[in-house]
C-alpha cells in the first residue's frame, strides 16, 4: 500500500514540528518583522496587530480644535448676553437722566405741567429699577455689564433728581449732600472689602430705596396741602433710613474684614505648619 506524500500532511518541516510555511523568522522563534513605515510615525497596520499607530497624534489635534472651537462659541455667547433685557433696562434708565434733567428745568423748572413729563420719567426709571435686578438673577441674566451699569443708573437718576430739586429750592441741600454721601461712601465701602466677601443688600436698605424712590417723586410733583406736608414726612422716613442702613453696613464691613483676616491668618499658619 503505498505510503501519503510528505507534502500532504503539511510537508517535512511540518512532520517534525519545523516552522510554518510562508512565516519569515519562526524557525528561530522570533516575532514577524515590523515595517519600517510604523517605526516612522505613520499610518500602517501591523499584521496580527491591525492598529494604526500614527492615530493618537490626529486624534489629538482634532481634540485641540474642538476646544478652539469652544472657546470662540463660548466668546461669541457671552457676548450676545450683554444685549439681554435686564441690561436693555439698565440702558433705558441711563438714557433717561438726561431726559429727566431737561424735563425738571423746563421753563423756569417750577411749571407743573413739565414737573409732571419729569415725574413720569423718573418713575419709568425707578420701575425699571426693580424688574432689572429680579430678571437678571431669575433668567441667569447676569453679566460684567449689568454688575456695573446698574448702580451707575441707580445713583444716576437718584443723584439727578436731588440735585434738581435742590437746585430749584425745593428740598434742603443737607438732605441730598446726607443721601448721596451715603450712597456713594457705602459703593466705595463694598469695593474696598470686596476681596474679603460681598455685603447682602439687606431688607432695611430695600426700604431705603423705596422710600426714596417715593419722597423724592413727590417733592416732583408740584404739590399743595397736606400733600405738601405729608412729602415732609415721607422725605423724613427716607433720611432716617438711609442713615441707619448706612451705619449697618459700615458695620457688616467691618466684620467682613476681621472674619476675612482672621481665616487668612488661620490658612497661612496652617500652611507653614
Amino acid at each position: 500500500m503505498t505510503g501519503v506524500p510528505a507534502s500532504a500532511a503539511g510537508g517535512p518541516s511540518a512532520a517534525k514540528g519545523g516552522p510554518a510555511a510562508g512565516v519569515p523568522g519562526a524557525a528561530s522563534g522570533a516575532a514577524p518583522s515590523v515595517p519600517s513605515d510604523v517605526v516612522s510615525g505613520t499610518a500602517a497596520v501591523v499584521p496580527g496587530v491591525g492598529v494604526v499607530a500614527g492615530a493618537a497624534s490626529e486624534a489629538d489635534a482634532d481634540s485641540g480644535a474642538k476646544h478652539a472651537r469652544a472657546k470662540i462659541a463660548a466668546a461669541a455667547v457671552d457676548q450676545a448676553s450683554v444685549w439681554n433685557i435686564a441690561n436693555l433696562l439698565t440702558m433705558l434708565r441711563l438714557v433717561l437722566v438726561p431726559g429727566f434733567v431737561a424735563l425738571m428745568l423746563a421753563d423756569g423748572g417750577h411749571d407743573p405741567a413739565w414737573r409732571s413729563f419729569a415725574w413720569a420719567a423718573f418713575s419709568i426709571a425707578m420701575i425699571t429699577d426693580l424688574f432689572d435686578g429680579h430678571l437678571a438673577r431669575t433668567y441667569n441674566l447676569v453679566t460684567d455689564f449689568g454688575k456695573i451699569a446698574d448702580p451707575i443708573a441707580d445713583k444716576a437718576i437718584m443723584g439727578a433728581a436731588l440735585i434738581c430739586l435742590s437746585g430749584l429750592g425745593d428740598l434742603p441741600w443737607w438732605v441730598t449732600i446726607v443721601i448721596l454721601g451715603r450712597e456713594l461712601g457705602i459703593t466705595l465701602l463694598r469695593f474696598l472689602v470686596i476681596r474679603y466677601g460681598v455685603i447682602p443688600a439687606s431688607r432695611g436698605g430695600k426700604l431705603k430705596t423705596l422710600s426714596q424712590g417715593i419722597a423724592v417723586g413727590m417733592y416732583i410733583l408740584a404739590l399743595t396741602g397736606w400733600l405738601a406736608t405729608a412729602r415732609f414726612w415721607v422725605m423724613a422716613v427716607a433720611v432716617v433710613l438711609t442713615v441707619a442702613t448706612g451705619l449697618d453696613y459700615v458695620r457688616q464691613a467691618i466684620v467682613l474684614r476681621r472674619q476675612g483676616i482672621a481665616e487668612r491668618k488661620a490658612a497661612l499658619e496652617e500652611t507653614e505648619a
